[in-house]
């Protein structure tokens, strides 16, 4: 894994890439929480989620919204100007040269939904991964219809986003045409996933490869929901 910057709209983004040494290995850009909360690219679910993708054979990106760590610039919060960094971020990644035609996206929280209206403008982004939504704090209606397949993770001992508003986004995505959209709930788990990382690292890299192998789906699916058995580690 190496520090690397690359030119945002508002200035130079300090992030952290790891590189597969296999030129066709499929790529994913992480996007960490709230920057007006303290979320950075070290973020420990932010890390956890990184780490999963490594471990699975991707050339992976994470970097630091604007005015966050050593990325230039000022703080946005609204989410405009995390957008307009994360667009540069993908534009970045997909510049390496590397022979990849596969594209994920993941965010945890806040940057979960920079994550969802980043994969309604890309069509190239073939797969997703969304970590504690917040569905009850920001509109995630314009993910109609949903152009790719991902998963959902919810911790259910979460007080900070509604487990419930994200059942319901799940719901809603997994009944879409051609994709496949998979939920899993940690019970134990909070927002900050405290003692739970290694469970949501392991249910990533469990359920990202299933995903990538289904074909496009061509009828209606009701979803199911499947906590995750829950071992202590």
């Amino acid at each position: 894994m190496s520090e690397v910057f690359f030119n945002g709209p508002a200035g130079r983004l300090e992030a952290r890439l790891h590189r597969s040494e296999n030129p066709r290995a499929p790529l994913a850009l992480v996007l960490h929480p709230e920057p007006t909360l303290g979320g950075t690219l070290n973020n420990r679910v932010t890390y956890a989620i990184f780490q999963a993708f490594v471990n699975m054979g991707f050339t992976v990106l994470r970097f630091n919204f604007r005015g966050v760590g050593k990325s230039q610039g000022q703080i946005d919060g609204t989410g405009v100007g995390e957008l307009a960094d994360a667009i540069a971020a993908l534009d970045y990644l997909q510049n390496l040269d590397i022979e990849s035609n596969v594209c994920w996206i993941a965010g945890y929280s806040f940057g979960a939904w920079i994550a969802a209206q980043l994969l309604m403008r890309r069509p190239e982004i073939k797969g997703f991964v969304f970590v504690s939504p917040p569905t009850n704090l920001y509109a995630f209606d314009f993910l109609t219809p949903c152009p790719s397949s991902g998963l959902i993770i919810q911790g259910l001992q979460d007080t900070v986003v509604e487990t419930a508003t994200v059942e319901m986004l799940a719901e809603q995505l997994s009944n879409h045409r051609f994709v496949h959209v998979e939920y899993r709930e940690l019970p134990k788990a909070d927002h900050l996933y405290t003692n739970q990382l290694k469970e949501l690292h392991d249910t990533i890299t469990l359920m990202v490869p299933d995903i990538k192998s289904r074909k496009p789906k061509k009828t209606f699916k009701k979803i199911k929901r499947q906590p995750i058995p829950n071992d202590d580690y």
